[in-house]
C-alpha cells in the first residue's frame, strides 16, 4: 500500500516502548522481550493495525509481534493500538519495521511462533512478481524454521487467484490444510476479527477466503 510520508510516524515510534528499533537483537529470544513464556503469535504485514490491536487486547495472555515494511504504516498501527488499550498498560505487543523477505534475520528455531497471521497481503498478480507473495513456497519454507511444531498459519484474502495458489504453496511445503473457507461471511466465526480491508471488500460483495494450515 502506497502512502505519503508521515513526518509524525518515526518520532512517535521512537518514543513507543513496544516498537523494536533493532529486531535482529531479539533473534532466537523473543520471549525475553516479553519477559514471559506465553504463546507467541506473529502478524506479517500488519498495515494500519486493525487486527493486531483488537486481537492483542482481546487476548492479553498471548504475546503478539506485528511486522510491516514502512514506519508510516506502523505509525498508524501504534495509534490504533493506543486507541484500543486506552490507558491500560501495553505489555503483550511488539511492533517492528522489516522486510519480510528477510525474516530469518530476526527469527530462528528457538522462537517457536505458535501462529502466523497473514491478512489481505499484496496478491502480486503478475507471474514474474509472484515470488514476492507472503505465501509463496519460498516464504513458507522460511516460516517453517521458526514456526512451532503443530504451529498454524492463518491466511485471509479477497483475491481468488492468490487463495487458490496459496493452497498449492502450502501443500508443496508440507502443511496440512485444516480449514478452507471460500466465503467467510457465511460462517458464524465468533473469533474472526474483521479488518479494515475485509469490511471494505464485503461491502463490495467480494467473498473473503480463509485458510488455516498446520505445520
Amino acid at each position: 500500500m502506497r502512502m505519503r510520508k508521515k513526518k509524525w510516524a518515526r518520532p512517535e515510534l521512537e518514543n513507543c516502548s513496544y516498537f523494536i528499533k533493532e529486531p535482529k537483537s531479539n533473534k532466537g529470544k523473543w520471549n525475553d522481550f516479553f519477559k514471559n513464556h506465553a504463546p507467541l503469535y506473529l502478524e506479517l504485514g500488519c498495515g494500519k493495525g486493525n487486527f493486531i490491536s483488537k486481537a492483542a487486547y482481546k487476548n492479553q495472555n498471548i504475546n503478539y509481534i506485528a511486522i510491516d515494511l514502512k514506519d508510516d504504516m506502523l505509525g498508524y498501527a501504534r495509534r490504533k493500538i493506543q486507541e484500543e488499550y486506552r490507558n491500560k498498560p501495553i505489555e503483550n505487543i511488539a511492533i517492528l519495521a522489516y522486510d519480510i523477505e528477510r525474516i530469518l534475520d530476526i527469527f530462528d528455531e528457538n522462537d517457536k511462533i505458535d501462529k502466523i497471521f497473514i491478512n489481505f497481503c499484496n496478491p502480486w498478480p503478475r507471474p514474474k512478481h509472484r515470488k514476492r507473495r507472503l505465501t509463496y513456497t519460498r516464504q513458507l519454507e522460511m516460516y517453517k524454521v521458526f514456526l512451532a511444531d503443530n504451529g498454524e498459519i492463518h491466511f485471509k484474502t479477497d483475491d481468488y487467484e492468490l487463495y487458490r495458489d496459496t493452497l498449492e504453496y502450502l501443500r508443496e511445503s508440507g502443511f496440512e490444510i485444516i480449514q478452507n473457507i471460500e466465503d467467510l461471511e457465511k460462517i458464524n466465526d465468533s473469533e474472526n476479527i474483521v479488518t479494515e480491508h475485509e469490511q471494505m471488500f464485503m461491502n463490495e460483495g467480494i467473498k473473503i477466503k480463509k485458510i488455516i494450515a498446520k505445520k
